[in-house]
């Protein structure tokens, strides 16, 4: 009953935390994507405003097609949700008359024209085809169906106009407003341009041409690699009849760093990643698709990996829930934390009867756990500020020695203590470097920071800080008075006012002495490596946090890293593995008599050479399945072949042709050939 409770509490905070992180994302996309959208709804309204001016230069606009080259990058699953945020927006604010295509679903241009026609006209197109016709005739939408055509386009938009311009109130407005209200713009958007036939494109900007003069029509492509793409698709005669503006999006680096950044390197989210864990996404996302959507979904899946492996998940949440739940820890779960490794660390370094306490008075413990969790928030809450201060001060360092991005100098953080690192020696020799104007100008940034958090140690940090940067104000004007009185010693020097200026000059020399402003830029780097020293430790160093902490990036990798083969050759020849079926239980090597054709069949290939004879094979897959049916090997019909085996064998040969295991071959009648060696 107690882990029925606990799976639900479980459920319930992951649950909670799953959601959080959806909404954060959706709306750190939105804010991401705003400022491209908005630019091509500003597009589109000025193209259909254009069309209602009388000079010359707009008719000449006119007679071409609007379109937008939108410049998305190669992250494509991403692509869907922005052409779905875009085709939202203007169906609200722009024209409800919005079409959205793909390349596979457009092979041949009837095919282009009847899924644009049925996306703004809401109904059956019918195609010169009896295929099609058959399809129409079978569909379950209800709506009259229409012929194939941009003339019935037209005719349906100038239909529509004139209903809307009708049920509009009488109010006085100016001409172009009303215009632009009663013909908005028909927008087609080609999702993924590079994968069109060229052909099928060219045909029907040539077909959309002819009728610019009834229908306003604006193009929107999507293209995941270069503007050069359009040259390279269309000839001059038919890109000579776009009209093409260039639209830049986020690349999905600055992308998946703001996701990074809003929803890993904060406090507000209890679940984190380890460093081994974060390497696999970021390396899924570097070396596989781009894609900031499919790291997201990685997150998620080590988010229930997480909470249904661990059981001590129910305090992985906010601190005031997380307290509460440990007052409702049960007997194993007090064991579990006992077996915690962080927690045995701690155990080691308290005095023996307080070890004798932790590990028999479970009140005791729970005291102790309640007091362990507050400190693992308050770590959370100063670790990341001085992550960003840090990050502030080297990120614009010759060679980057402690990364570039936020996200590689968080991974040195969580590997080991990072001020151990060669690279943050040299990293701070570099800041030492630094000129005064710069210097002050990123300590001002980390004040920024720091006045963000509301944490009373980092408080106390940008209380210091702050004392710093006004002393070296007070620097700046010290050096502009003392450059005053050398200005007026200047007019009046004498023998012995320089004789005594150059003695000065050479006893500091030989002593060494430091100028005000390195005495002070000492002081502050000083500070700052405290800070870091303070709060910049692993947090394998902090007891229980292996309760926020998900570890198995080998789960991780093996689900998002397929290996189909592996996994493919693993079902032939073991089915028990994913069947779970007793009777399919045997040997290593083997087989069992009762397991699917394709298996048996699979074993049987594995014994032959680079070419299989298919009668050979038969017969010995007979042999096999009598002996699974219980026939009796010293009966007349043991051996023969009915037509079921044989069609039950044709089939499992078949799917093994189409898994790539053989291929036909010419070589030899009756022979397959074997195409892969070496198997589980």
């Amino acid at each position: 009953c107690e882990d029925a409770e606990s799976s639900e509490t479980r459920l319930r905070l992951c649950q909670e935390l799953w959601d959080k992180i959806k909404t954060d994302t959706e709306v750190l996309q939105d804010e991401l994507n705003r400022k491209i959208l908005d630019s091509l709804l500003d597009f589109t309204r000025k193209c259909s405003s254009t069309r209602q001016n009388s000079d010359w230069a707009s008719q000449m606009r006119a007679s071409e097609i609007p379109t937008a080259a939108l410049m998305l990058g190669v992250n494509i699953p991403d692509h869907d949700m922005t052409f779905q945020s875009l085709s939202d927006m203007l169906k609200q604010s722009v024209s409800p008359h919005v079409a959205s295509v793909q390349a596979k679903e457009c092979v041949a241009l009837k095919h282009l024209m009847k899924k644009v026609l049925e996306r703004l006209m809401d109904t059956v197109v019918v195609v010169d085809d009896e295929d099609e016709e058959e399809n129409v005739e079978t569909s379950p939408r209800v709506h009259r169906s229409v012929h194939c055509s941009l003339g019935i386009l037209c005719d349906w938009y100038t239909a529509r106009t004139k209903k809307s311009a009708t049920d509009t109130p009488g109010k006085k407005r100016s001409s172009q407003v009303r215009d632009e209200q009663q013909q908005p713009p028909v927008v087609i958007i080609f999702k993924d341009l590079e994968a069109f036939n060229p052909r099928v494109l060219q045909d029907f900007i040539l077909i959309c041409s002819q009728y610019i003069d009834r229908l306003p029509l604006t193009f929107i492509f999507g293209i995941a690699t270069s503007p050069s793409t359009i040259q390279h698709m269309l000839p001059h005669s038919v890109s000579s009849l776009l009209c093409i503006e260039l639209f830049q999006s986020l690349s999905c680096t600055q992308h998946l760093a703001t996701v990074i950044d809003k929803l890993i390197l904060t406090s507000h989210i209890a679940f984190k990643l380890n460093g081994k864990v974060m390497q696999v996404l970021i390396g899924v996302f570097l070396y596989h698709d781009f894609s900031v959507r499919n790291v997201i979904k990685g997150l998620q899946l080590a988010l229930l990996e997480h909470f249904h492996s661990q059981p001590l998940s129910v305090l992985c949440c906010k601190k005031k829930q997380a307290l509460f739940n440990v007052t409702q820890l049960s007997k194993p779960n007090l064991d579990r934390i006992r077996q915690l490794s962080s927690f045995k660390r701690y155990v080691e370094k308290q005095e023996a009867q307080e070890q004798v306490n932790l590990m028999t008075d479970d009140s005791h413990l729970k005291e102790v756990c309640q007091q362990l969790i507050k400190d693992l928030h308050k770590y959370h809450k100063n670790y990341y500020p001085i992550l960003r201060c840090l990050h502030t001060l080297t990120s614009s360092l010759p060679r980057y020695p402690l990364g570039k991005q936020i996200r590689e100098l968080h991974l040195i953080c969580l590997a080991n203590n990072v001020w151990e690192n060669e690279d943050y020696q040299s990293a701070m020799k570099l800041v030492k470097m630094l000129a005064k104007g710069e210097l002050v100008s990123l300590l001002q940034k980390c004040v920024e920071i720091l006045q963000l958090s509301k944490s009373r140690k980092m408080k106390n940090a940008l209380v210091q800080l702050e004392a710093l940067l006004a002393r070296f104000k007070q620097l700046d004007s010290k050096l502009g008075l003392e450059m005053m009185i050398i200005k007026n010693l200047q007019k009046k020097t004498d023998l012995f006012q320089l004789q005594k200026t150059l003695l000065e000059m050479n006893e500091s020399r030989r002593a060494k002495r430091l100028s005000p402003f390195e005495n002070l830029r000492n002081e502050a780097l000083e500070l700052i490596d405290n800070l870091v020293k303070s709060h910049l430790f692993p947090p394998e160093s902090q007891p229980l946090y292996e309760v926020c902490y998900y570890s198995s990036s080998a789960t991780v990798r093996r689900h998002l890293n397929a290996t189909p083969r592996t996994s493919i050759q693993a079902a032939l020849s073991n089915p028990y593995h994913y069947l779970q079926n007793d009777s399919l239980k045997s040997e290593d090597g083997t087989v069992s008599n009762a397991a699917p054709d394709i298996c048996i069949a699979y074993k049987l290939h594995l014994e032959c050479g680079r070419l299989i004879n298919l009668y050979d094979w038969l017969e010995a897959y007979s042999t096999v399945v009598l002996a699974a049916e219980g026939n009796d090997p010293d009966s007349e019909h043991f051996g023969k072949v009915d037509e079921v085996k044989h069609a039950r064998f044709i089939r499992a040969v078949s799917e093994l042709e189409f898994l790539g295991f053989i291929k036909s071959t010419k070589q030899k009648t009756d022979h397959v050939a074997r195409l892969t060696w070496g198997g589980c």
